[in-house]
């Protein structure tokens, strides 16, 4: 079984790729729910709306979100009203929301929803929500006071200088069942060319994730959101700034440091690489930017031959497990 913690659109091309290269029953995705908001009155989780989609096939590639042949007559129409419309939901991708919010006002849990939207999608991989609570990523910036990840991402473009960043409940939340056991019990774990900041953040700032991952059995393998210094799209390198991480794949390797075994960086980046490895951490070199479905294909199937060699199904030894654990711990087994 393989653990995939996701967020963003390079999270959902990367699980594209994967479910290209595995059986989607040996993949459990633990997702971000930092940027989920009230949208029309609606629920609305996008990271975990990307990640059904592509499982379900219905993900729009040109856009990267929504569903794929969509319409947008609602949020004409909604326009005509004088409601906002920068947030674009499609028609369909609107039923969606419709019915999550729906389970909700029912009594369900964020998690049984999405368990309730996976079946009827017919998505065998296991989608968990970070946390059942709601944790809100808040972006502060020095001209316009703090906003919301949506806003500041889809609404402002991601033009505002940032000061910081902050997971709002985050301290106060608990680990969607389920997503402790899948991180510690995984052949491996791997943490998607996501945004370090604003996509994996808000799932380590959830108490006792971060730990858990530290604990894990399997190897823990991250894919770097960065070429050069530069990110492969969006405002990663802006972020980890704020958050007093350098634009790079040491960057990336410092916000994971204290539990990741193997970084896989772009070939363009195989100097710096050299730099990171004198730290004690594996780095592997491979084509990391996914413009096709082989480019996806080929980037998991490298990640997977990193992060459990000579495995197929079978786990890792109980004692390779217990080794990892112990040097993530800073001690000798």
């Amino acid at each position: 079984m393989i653990c995939v913690l996701s967020g963003g659109t390079g999270g959902a091309k990367f699980v594209d790729g994967l479910r290209q290269v595995m059986p989607a029953e040996e993949i459990t995705l633990v997702v971000n729910t930092g940027d989920d908001l009230l949208w029309w009155g609606l629920y609305v989780s996008p990271d975990i709306d990307s990640i059904t989609y592509v499982l379900s096939g219905m993900l729009s590639r040109e856009r990267g979100w929504g569903v794929k042949g969509d319409t947008f007559l609602c949020l004409q129409a909604m326009g005509q009203l004088g409601e906002p419309t920068w947030f674009h939901t499609g028609d369909r991708d609107l039923a969606m929301h419709l019915l999550r919010s729906r389970l909700l006002a029912e009594g369900k849990t964020l998690l049984e929803a999405t368990e309730v939207i996976s079946q009827k999608l017919g998505v065998r991989a296991r989608v968990l929500p970070m946390s059942n609570s709601r944790v809100e990523t808040r972006i502060q910036t020095p001209n316009v006071g703090e906003l919301s990840f949506e806003e500041y991402f889809v609404q402002r473009w991601y033009q505002d200088p940032v000061s910081s960043v902050r997971f709002a409940g985050a301290s106060d939340a608990e680990p969607a069942p389920g997503v402790i056991d899948a991180i510690t019990s995984a052949d491996a774990v791997i943490i998607a060319p996501s945004n370090p900041v604003t996509s994996i953040g808000p799932i380590l700032a959830v108490p006792s994730i971060r730990e858990a991952l530290v604990r894990a059995q399997g190897k823990i393998a991250a894919v770097s959101p960065i070429v050069g210094n530069a990110p492969v799209a969006g405002p990663a390198g802006i972020l980890m700034q704020a958050q007093g991480l350098p634009c790079s794949i040491a960057g990336v390797a410092q916000a994971y440091e204290d539990f990741l075994d193997i970084l896989i960086c772009d070939t363009r980046d195989a100097r710096t690489a050299e730099t990171v490895r004198k730290t004690g951490l594996r780095v592997q070199c491979a084509q990391t930017i996914m413009r096709s479905a082989d480019d996806k294909a080929a980037l998991a199937r490298e990640v997977l031959n990193c992060a459990r060699p000579n495995m197929t199904d079978a786990a890792r030894s109980r004692s390779d497990a217990e080794a990892n654990s112990f040097r993530r711990l800073g001690r000798q087994p």
